[in-house]
């Protein structure tokens, strides 16, 4: 069994976690930018969609710059670039700088998560693939929450600019030192013939990928949209702080890690079409109870299993994601997964916040919850319908 360089994977992960806390890191901050920019939560909210349409575009882009000239040294590279959408983020003079600078911290930040997966998949034998993406997950998950609560606290005390600096340096320091440990290079498979399109059009040419891919649109528009506005609404229906507001939903990520922890045994009793269920029921519980919460603490129960439910119902489809294509084509088939899974992001936060600014944010919270509900549901019923031929995929904790 091959070994892997351990220093490599914590720099990898380091890489991850400041990617995704980059990506949740203004969350929490909307109602500061609203007022600093004078400008509608809805309207500072496309500093998020607009992170998630580029983070999504870009992901087919990657995949083939990492096969040619080596997935680590991509990684790094794209680790440098968030560096510099993150200082441009802390300079921006107007919205519009922000948002154009989250457009880069997007685009760069998309060759991070993916290519370190797919390096995982070169490096770790099967058999030893769940523990080790395991541990990616933690670092993401940890990402998450420290995006949404650092958003918050910062914003709270020393100004939402001077989180963007923070991310900065992290994406300095970890870039840096990724590229410095890579000089041997790591391993470049040699490019499967055909186009990026003539792939594309292997994996979308079977009915079951396109049912997977437009599951996972669907999910990343209802969950994603929800959890952004979370710490908005918290804090303008109870009058609690940013940070504290923050810090509620970053049980959100907690919940993914108890899911994480728990993840085999519960495949073991439930099979795939339960823990399909059991994540829409528990993400409809969780976003119905957020919209017509009583009190703030009724949000701390129920941000804790909205992150177990959605990745309950997420890992599931991502599990299927490595199996919707042949081998040949399986990175175009991940690439595609994710694109999609951030593009649903994108119009879903762009629709929750139109409707927000109409409706109010519990008109959101209660279309994602009878919404994930249903797809939980729709989704366990069409696993069931599978042929019993074919063969169920393990979980993955990725």
């Amino acid at each position: 069994m091959q070994t892997i360089p351990s220093r490599t994977l914590w720099l990898l992960g380091t890489c991850a976690f400041a990617s995704l806390a980059s990506m949740r890191v203004c969350d929490a901050m909307l109602p500061a930018l609203a007022h600093d920019f004078v400008t509608p939560i809805g309207s500072a909210a496309a500093s998020i969609s607009l992170f998630a349409v580029a983070y999504g575009v870009l992901q087919l882009f990657y995949g083939p710059l990492g096969d040619r000239f080596g997935k680590v040294r991509v990684i790094g590279c794209a680790t440098l670039a968030c560096t510099a959408g993150s200082v441009a983020a802390a300079l921006a003079p107007s919205l519009h700088g922000l948002l154009a600078a989250r457009v880069l911290s997007g685009a760069a930040a998309a060759g991070i998560v993916p290519l370190t997966m797919a390096w995982i998949g070169d490096n770790v034998p099967y058999a030893g693939r769940q523990e080790v993406l395991a541990k990616l997950l933690g670092a993401t998950v940890f990402g998450t929450i420290t995006g949404q609560w650092m958003g918050a606290l910062i914003s709270d005390t020393l100004g939402w600019r001077f989180a963007f600096v923070l991310l900065a340096a992290v994406f300095l320091a970890s870039g840096s030192m990724l590229l410095r440990h890579d000089r041997r290079g790591d391993r470049i498979d040699a490019a499967p013939a055909g186009g990026v399109v003539a792939k594309m059009l292997r994996v979308v040419e079977r009915p079951w990928a396109r049912t997977v891919l437009l599951v996972t649109a669907i999910e990343g528009a209802l969950a994603y949209s929800a959890i952004a506005f979370v710490p908005t609404f918290i804090h303008a229906r109870f009058g609690l702080g940013m940070s504290t507001a923050g810090a509620i939903v970053a049980l959100y990520g907690v919940g993914g890690l108890v899911y994480s922890r728990c993840a085999k045994r519960l495949l073991g009793r439930l099979r795939e079409a339960g823990l399909a269920m059991l994540g829409g029921a528990c993400l409809m519980l969780a976003f119905a109870s957020i919209a017509w919460s009583p009190a703030w603490p009724w949000t701390l129960p129920a941000c804790l299993l909205a992150g177990f439910g959605f990745y309950a119902l997420h890992n599931t489809l991502q599990t299927h994601a490595t199996q919707m294509a042949p081998a040949a084509v399986r990175g175009t088939a991940v690439s595609l997964f994710v694109c999609v899974l951030f593009l649903g992001q994108s119009v879903g936060v762009a629709g929750a916040a139109w409707l927000i600014d109409r409706s109010g944010a519990s008109v959101v919270f209660a279309v994602a919850a009878f919404g994930l509900l249903a797809l939980g549901l729709v989704f366990a019923t069409l696993l069931l319908r599978r042929p019993a031929a074919v063969p169920e995929p393990g979980a993955s904790t990725s």
